[in-house]
């Protein structure tokens, strides 16, 4: 359901590897990230290149995520699609996260940070 590649001081890359983020997905997304923040990546690029659309679920399970890193890390999202960044604008969340154009700037945010 993802692709994650770790990199250094608690970074982990994640990709999903689905068209859509909606309530048939999101529980099995979410957890699949969960089990990262667990194992110690509480800094979170998430690359949307793949996604084309997302729902309020996968909404939910993004807040979800953000919730479980707290304060302690960070999530940035990366490449969103005009239709998915959309979503984001009507719902205000766009507000709550981060976005930036690619995963290399994404991921040197991380490091920098």
């Amino acid at each position: 359901m993802i692709t994650t590649d770790t990199h250094g001081q608690g970074i982990c890359l994640v990709t999903p590897n689905m068209p859509r983020l909606t309530a048939a997905t999101a529980t099995a997304f979410k957890d699949e990230v969960v089990q990262m923040i667990d194992q110690g990546y509480d800094k979170l690029v998430i690359d949307l290149a793949e996604v084309s659309f997302v729902d309020s679920s996968g909404l939910g399970a993004l807040v979800g995520l953000l919730k479980r890193v707290g304060t302690r890390g960070e999530i940035i999202l990366c490449q969103p699609a005009d239709s998915v960044m959309q979503m984001f604008r009507i719902t205000r969340m766009d507000r709550v996260f981060r976005f930036l154009p690619d995963r290399a700037q994404a991921l040197d945010a991380l490091n920098a940070g």
